[in-house]
């Protein structure tokens, strides 16, 4: 890999991290149409780590007020549970929402990532996420605040994100929709839902890296991708969150379809 398609490949997963265009099915076909294997995996932990800075500084505040209330809040039972601090009742439904992506990513990795082998598979599945986004439109009402079960949709919503071309952030930020969220909750809840399962991919593939080494050639090239991955990362959620409140997240959906066809069509009939 070249420092050109470093820098390209990490511009990428930043934007699609976050913009609800799926970043898997982005850098699985951007590979493809390189020529690479796609089975780099110590520019994958970087780049990942990248995204994953972006998320922390863009939210450093909340971030800042989850991790106090765990110390800090109380939750007791009358009639209900209640909490002294809202940001513990946040933490404690972002904790459930990652439960169901973090088991079946545990429990099916070899399936998911034969099927990350198929660009046709990736196209397909950029149809259906445009198609999510699409029906966000037909949503009116966005009264609804986070609780137990909307955490849980969302939650699963991710879980199947992990499958290549559905986006992460789409399915995510159109459930909390679907569920009547407001709109900014649900982005918000959903880019914070982002960092333990960032986090915990990273760790995963920083153990595997850890085990083959770092070897220097590869330092320059890994270090682009990864600013460029923190740098357009930043500036994806901070353009998403600006989009979501004024309810255009069905833009991006006649994009995914765009590529999503011409994908089928490159891969199917071109080659």
């Amino acid at each position: 890999m070249s420092i050109f398609q470093a820098l390209i490949l990490g511009l990428i997963q930043g934007l699609t991290e976050f913009l609800p265009v799926s970043s898997s099915g982005h850098l699985a076909l951007a590979q493809k149409l390189f020529g690479l294997s796609g089975d780099n995996l110590r520019f994958e932990v970087f780049v990942h780590l990248g995204t994953l800075l972006a998320v922390l500084v863009f939210f450093r505040l909340k971030i800042w007020k989850l991790i106090k209330s765990v110390f800090t809040g109380r939750m007791y039972y009358q009639k209900g549970w209640h909490f002294t601090d809202d940001n513990l009742r946040l933490a404690l439904l972002l904790i459930l929402a990652t439960i169901p992506a973090a088991l079946i990513g545990y429990k099916f990795d070899d399936v998911i990532e034969q099927a990350f082998a198929s660009p046709i598979a990736v196209s397909a599945f950029l149809l259906v996420t445009g198609t999510i986004l699409f029906l966000t439109r037909f949503v009116k009402d966005h009264e609804g605040k986070i609780n137990w079960w909307r955490a849980l949709v969302i939650g699963l919503a991710q879980a199947a994100a992990i499958l290549p071309g559905v986006s992460r952030s789409g399915s995510t930020i159109a459930a909390g929709i679907f569920t009547r969220m407001k709109q900014e909750k649900a982005a918000e809840f959903s880019f914070l839902l982002s960092i333990p399962i960032i986090l915990g991919a990273g760790v995963l593939k920083l153990k595997e890296m850890l085990e083959t080494g770092l070897p220097s050639s590869e330092l320059a090239m890994i270090t682009v991708g990864a600013i460029a991955a923190a740098l357009s990362g930043y500036w994806a959620i901070k353009v998403m969150m600006q989009l979501v409140k004024k309810g255009r997240l069905e833009y991006f959906a006649y994009y995914c379809w765009a590529v999503g066809l011409a994908g089928l069509v490159w891969f199917v009939l071109v080659k």
